[in-house]
């Protein structure tokens, strides 16, 4: 698997939101504003049931590592959800597909990581960046990185368990650090 980019220049992630909805539609873009809020898994992000929420919280359990996550919603991420739910009262999935919606008998599914990543990556040659579905993950975590300087913070929410692989997976490299001593001075 090729490896994706965080996107570093907010106005660059806005950007990708818009030309999802142009291109492939709402879900599409709903998956990437709530998977940069839910720093999730794609396989966590896409398997999000209705159920799953309560109020202010996302609660489940993760398939790589089989831990529980518990997740505050922030506002955007509770907005988005409010009106999938509105819009479709009688979805299990948060992300569910459309391909069954007429066939009977065949049961509820969420869209595939496949589509996704597709989408993703049509739009990252659009932007010039490798994008792909960690592309949400990583982006959440650099910027959290980026605000904070706390990499212990950025590493809880991403639930790693080492500074390096968790700097190297937001994308921090040695020209990063470089910069920051040459412009940060006391």
């Amino acid at each position: 698997m090729a490896e994706v980019q965080a996107v570093k220049d907010l106005d660059t992630v806005k950007l990708i939101s818009y030309l999802l909805k142009r291109t492939y539609g709402q879900q599409i873009a709903d998956v990437w504003d709530v998977g940069l809020n839910l720093a999730l898994r794609i396989s966590d992000l896409l398997s999000i049931k209705f159920e799953n929420i309560n109020d202010e919280r996302l609660t489940l359990v993760e398939g790589k590592t089989s831990k529980q996550a518990t997740i505050k919603l922030n506002d955007k991420a509770r907005s988005i959800i409010a009106r999938i739910k509105e819009e479709h009262p009688e979805h299990i999935y948060l992300f569910q597909s459309y391909r069954n919606q007429w066939s009977k008998g065949l049961e509820e599914a969420p869209i595939s990581r496949r589509y996704v990543s597709r989408a993703f990556a049509a739009i990252g040659e659009e932007v010039g960046i490798k994008l792909g579905t960690h592309s949400m993950r990583k982006t959440r975590g650099y910027h959290l990185y980026k605000n904070t300087n706390d990499i212990a913070r950025v590493m809880k929410m991403l639930r790693h368990s080492s500074e390096a692989v968790t700097l190297r997976y937001i994308g921090i490299t040695q020209e990063d650090v470089d910069r920051d001593f040459a412009e940060f001075e006391l």
